[in-house]
């Protein structure tokens, strides 16, 4: 649904409890006004899911492009559940923008598969600054919200299916 049509903070169901989950958030320095709002807004509905503060990690990349590397670092490095990549590309006068969509967006996928990780896409590829404001916080809401939401969402179903699998071990978390 596109987003003129749709509040990016608004979810149709209630989300499960994230009392268990770990997130790791890596977040693009390029366009820091827009960024930081989403990653409020990531951890707003984090911790509205019961996440608590200390299951949150929060770590900063110079851009959108290096957002692939760094979630990477979280699955390599780390032991969260899922990744929130948070960025923001802005239309200029040259192909720039094509490129640096397209390779976040192939990069996050790949990693996705490679990783078998939940990486939530927070990234707003926009004409213009206040479109990307709309989108972080103003009248389209914030796609921090979505993004959050899409990570306890795929964390929950990862879940879920690891527990249907007959060659699975009992996962360690209680998540309902």
């Amino acid at each position: 649904m596109a987003t003129k049509n749709h509040n990016l903070s608004k979810f149709d169901s209630p989300l499960p409890s994230a009392a268990d989950m770990r997130f790791g958030i890596v977040v693009a320095e390029w366009n820091r006004e827009v960024t930081e709002a989403l990653l409020e807004g990531a951890v707003r509905t984090l911790r509205a899911a019961g996440c608590p503060d200390m299951n949150i990690q929060v770590k900063y990349v110079p851009g959108t492009f290096e957002l692939s590397l760094g979630a990477q670092f979280f699955a390599e490095y780390t032991d969260v559940d899922a990744v929130i990549a948070l960025g923001c590309v802005i239309q200029g006068d040259t192909r720039h923008f094509d490129f640096i969509c397209q390779g976040v967006t192939q990069g996050i996928t790949q990693l996705q598969i490679q990783w078998n990780m939940p990486i939530a896409f927070g990234v707003l590829t926009v004409g213009d600054m206040q479109q990307a404001l709309d989108r972080c916080g103003g009248r389209h809401g914030n796609k921090g919200d979505e993004a959050a939401a899409t990570a306890i969402n795929m964390v929950k179903l990862q879940i879920d299916m690891e527990a249907a699998s007959p060659d699975h071990e009992p996962d360690r978390r209680n998540i309902n």
